[in-house]
């Protein structure tokens, strides 16, 4: 916790007005108290309390100030805005994004390069009725956009499950210069059209069955079966995006199968453009990450608040983990500094010596004087 500047939280308390009327747990207390229930993976209110609890005399150590108990955690969660938490978040993006910014993702591209995509959490539709998916249904959907440099959330946004994703395009501002990586579900030509009109690229699939008119064709070789400049043909696609794309068709020897992109630069060689694409299933991999590690799948409160207070603070422990691998010069992936962190949560002992890996030396010699147990 000593990588959060102290005086940063409190500002961003007082700019939300966190801790008005709060008496003795703090905001602080309760970032304290979630961020231990995800490193240990804590399944309710009542585990935690418990846990905590019986750390009484280590918690003064740890930082938590007020007494820990089910009910105060539950209204904290309920009532103390969740926007603390996300600006929160959003500075150690920023810091985590200039440690990771040399790293390369397998593309030798000097652009920074985001991944956009949207996972679904299924939840009970009588417990969670503002979240409605379906009939009979609940659910939510986290929209990411992901640095693929490092794998790090840049954007979150969580809706309910009937919400489209397409919709949170319309939110984002678009950076100069930069890549969105996306799949066919985000093709809203007009959309498109927009991160074009601000100076960005784009790489989604076509879909089946698009009306598009070839203008040009340019030389292919290899596994690119096509490389056209093309124009939209309906009516309203054409009036949404008037301006031309670029329609690549790529063999996958591997899955056997043929892929179609669209994309609005035309400097890039085509399988460049393929080898973008490809990229994109880090965005894939960092959903099942979260949802493995993470306690994102089961709430410890049923509101709109306490649902997004818990993800947001999920968020800022997935990207302080990161920050640390990269500070302390970490060999360990992050699921291995999130497996030694849960079982020290309250050991005095330095980071960098806890995460460290040791050389041990063990000594075989058979001793005939030792028993064996079974």
């Amino acid at each position: 916790m000593e990588w959060i500047h102290p005086q940063t939280f409190r500002r961003i308390v007082a700019r939300h007005r966190g801790d008005y009327k709060v008496q003795s747990f703090s905001c602080w207390d309760q970032f304290l108290c979630l961020a231990f229930a995800q490193l240990t993976y804590r399944e309710s209110l009542r585990d935690i309390e418990v846990c905590l609890r019986s750390r009484a005399g280590g918690l003064y150590h740890l930082g938590i100030r007020g007494a820990v108990s089910r009910s105060t955690l539950a209204h904290a969660n309920e009532h103390r805005p969740w926007q603390m938490y996300s600006d929160l978040a959003f500075g150690l993006i920023k810091r985590a994004r200039s440690l990771y910014a040399g790293d390369g993702f397998g593309v030798e591209l000097e652009q920074t390069v985001y991944a956009l995509d949207a996972t679904t959490v299924d939840l009970c539709l009588s417990v969670f009725p503002w979240a409605r998916f379906r009939s009979t249904k609940a659910a939510i959907k986290i929209n990411t956009l992901l640095d693929l440099r490092g794998s790090i959330p840049v954007m979150i946004h969580v809706t309910p499950g009937d919400v489209h994703e397409v919709n949170w395009l319309d939110d984002l501002l678009f950076e100069v210069g930069a890549f969105y990586i996306m799949d066919r579900g985000y093709l809203d030509f007009a959309r498109l059209y927009r991160i074009a009109h601000a100076g960005a690229f784009f790489v989604t699939r076509a879909k089946r069955g698009q009306r598009l008119t070839r203008l040009y064709s340019h030389p292919v070789s290899g596994n690119i079966l096509c490389d056209q400049t093309v124009r939209c043909s309906g009516f309203y696609a054409l009036k949404d995006y008037p301006d031309k794309l670029r329609r690549i068709k790529f063999y996958d020897e591997v899955s056997v199968r043929t892929f179609v992109f669209l994309t609005n630069h035309f400097e890039l060689p085509a399988l460049t453009i393929a080898q973008l694409y490809s990229k994109r299933w880090q965005i894939e991999l960092f959903f099942r990450w979260i949802k493995q590690n993470l306690r994102i799948k089961t709430f410890y409160g049923t509101s709109d608040n306490a649902v997004k207070t818990q993800i947001w603070i999920a968020v800022c422990i997935y990207v302080l983990v990161a920050i640390v691998k990269k500070k302390l010069g970490l060999d360990q992936s992050l699921y291995e500094i999130l497996q030694i962190l849960s079982v020290t949560p309250f050991e005095q002992v330095a980071l960098h010596e806890l995460l460290t890996k040791s050389h041990y030396t063990s000594d075989n010699t058979l001793s005939h004087n030792q028993l064996m147990l079974w």
